[in-house]
């Protein structure tokens, strides 16, 4: 495949308890959950990013940053749906990621936004989520849980 990546962000927002912000998307006939991601606008840092798409997806603006990814971490799209995202432009997503601890309660929690992207929300047991997640994303959802492990697992102790 000859397509670009689009360049992106996502949050693994924890909650006191350590459990996993995901929201179930809007837009998808499936049981599909993820976290909040979204793409970099032109000239935006990826932290700016992050927290532009957590405010826009879920209203939280209360959070602090515990960890971000090593590396950019990819996604393709399965062959029959890119064409249909992002206007056929992009195989998929080269996201950097970001661990952030809700600063807040859950009444901050408002996916009513401007442009809803979620139908739902919770707060999910770090091991429950890849199995929540599009088959797709799976691989790097696992990947997110090994690599943020030391911070998921101190709000636990």
């Amino acid at each position: 495949m000859d397509l670009p990546y689009r360049p992106g962000v996502g949050i693994m927002l924890l909650n006191a308890q350590a459990r996993i912000f995901v929201g179930r998307r809007l837009d998808s006939t499936a049981e599909a959950w993820q976290m909040p991601q979204g793409g970099i606008d032109p000239g935006e840092e990826p932290l700016a990013a992050a927290r532009r798409e957590l405010a826009e997806e879920t209203g939280v603006t209360g959070a602090t940053v515990l960890a971000e990814s090593a590396d950019w971490l990819s996604y393709d799209l399965p062959p029959d749906i890119q064409p249909r995202i992002w206007g056929g432009r992009f195989r998929g997503q080269r996201q950097k990621w970001f661990a952030m601890r809700h600063t807040g309660t859950d009444a901050d929690v408002n996916i009513a936004t401007a442009h809803p992207e979620f139908s739902d929300w919770r707060w999910a047991e770090a091991a429950d989520v890849p199995r929540l997640i599009v088959p797709f994303k799976q691989a790097l959802y696992h990947r997110l849980l090994e690599e943020f492990a030391t911070v998921i697992a101190p709000a636990l102790a």
